[in-house]
């Protein structure tokens, strides 16, 4: 299924650290990276290494940043820890986001990295790449916000859009809304934004509300699935397969990114949702499979949130690379004795042994068997009767495979 495979990595790209005790730790990429080489992912015929767009070119930040608010990183990351009073209204300095040395040079970096993946697959020199350190989805135009600096995305859905692609569309699995992505495109009818989410009533940061569907000019280009706490596999999946697909024909696009930010597991410490390492593999089959149904094969991934930085995010995203590569792991498979003996040495922890949670989630179809007191499907009740009139679509309607 995958015939060509770019997967972006640069030891530097772990240089984005704001330090220890942050619970955004290049750890979680590093192992992740470390754990899809030992099951020989990165040696495949088909997949091959790519380096980030280093440096990212100014011109590219500025078409999503605003020049004053760049000026401010570049001015933060200079001296270090100290920042000007008026500093602190861009968002950094904060417990989220802490300044550090260098930090406009690794934001910057996981920008190109990002960015790397998409002009290469743009030109068709691969179908599908990833990058682990991208998904930084929070950041606003002129400000840092949820552990992020500069939107990765963002600034590459920019740059498609500046070579003439016209339909693109967004797919933000994270557990925390996609608020700079979807902020930046409002208006955009070009670009369609997706965000599937634990409830903002509940969780940062505090959108994502169904009824934001887009501005004026791109009604229904903005969609939003905000589900309550305590969701598992069978809830997510069922609300992931009720709207994506539907939305993702309609839409037609020319080019799917999607953010795997891993979060969503039911260990992850700083949100509420219940999913399993199985049900969120499921998610990267289904991406995989709607990338080829809908936009010709041409898929972009990055990574995100997970805070669970050695039990998931390093399972999961291997599973992701897996996918993506065309060369899926067996859930029952064993972690390589090399992995789990480095994890050992260096981290003093023991890692999981297994490539999965022991579930088998499989969700009904939404128009089988709706229940219209659950909170679920009130949900994906919700989305669907606000998103779908817009473009045509019966609210009975259903692409389940």
């Amino acid at each position: 299924m995958s015939k060509r495979v770019g997967v972006v990595w640069d030891e530097r790209l772990a240089e984005y650290d704001f330090g220890p005790g942050h619970p955004l730790t290049p750890i979680r990429v590093q192992l992740a990276m470390r754990l899809a080489a030992d099951f020989d992912l990165l040696v495949q015929p088909n997949v091959q290494l790519l380096s980030p767009v280093d440096p990212i070119s100014m011109d590219d930040l500025l078409r999503v940043h605003d020049g004053q608010y760049v000026a401010a990183v570049v001015r933060a990351s200079e001296t270090g820890f100290e920042i000007g009073v008026g500093d602190r209204a861009w968002g950094f300095g904060t417990a989220d986001v802490p300044v550090f040395p260098g930090m406009h040079q690794a934001s910057a970096r996981v920008a190109g990295a990002t960015l790397a993946a998409t002009q290469a697959v743009h030109a068709g020199s691969v179908e599908h790449a990833v990058n682990l350190a991208g998904g930084l989805h929070h950041a606003m135009p002129a400000a840092a916000s949820g552990f992020c600096v500069y939107n990765d995305v963002a600034a590459s859905i920019t740059w498609l859009l500046d070579q003439g692609v016209e339909r693109i569309a967004y797919v933000d699995l994270d557990v925390h809304h996609g608020d700079g992505v979807q902020a930046m495109f409002w208006d955009d009818p070009r670009v369609l934004t997706m965000s599937i989410h634990e409830s903002p009533a509940s969780l940062f940061p505090g959108t994502g509300w169904p009824s934001e569907i887009g501005g004026a000019a791109a009604l229904g280009t903005a969609v939003n699935i905000a589900l309550p706490a305590g969701t598992g596999d069978q809830g997510w999946l069922r609300a992931f397969h009720a709207v994506v697909p539907q939305l993702l024909e309609a839409f037609d696009p020319q080019v799917v990114i999607s953010q795997h930010g891993v979060d969503a597991h039911a260990d992850d410490p700083l949100a509420n949702l219940n999913l399993s390492i199985d049900g969120q593999r499921m998610s990267y089959e289904a991406m995989h499979r709607w990338a080829h149904r809908y936009a010709a094969g041409r898929w972009v991934a990055v990574g995100g949130g997970g805070y669970e930085w050695l039990d998931v995010v390093p399972r999961a995203w291997t599973h992701l690379i897996a996918e993506l590569g065309g060369h899926p792991i067996d859930p029952g498979a064993e972690l390589p004795e090399a992995f789990r003996a480095y994890v050992e040495a260096t981290h003093g922890r023991s890692a999981p042994v297994r490539m999965t949670d022991g579930r088998t989630p499989w969700p009904k179809s939404f128009e089988e068997g709706f229940n219209p007191n659950d909170e679920v499907d009130q949900a994906i009740s919700l989305t669907r009767e606000l998103i779908f009139p817009i473009w045509g679509l019966a609210l009975e309607s259903d692409n389940w495979l």
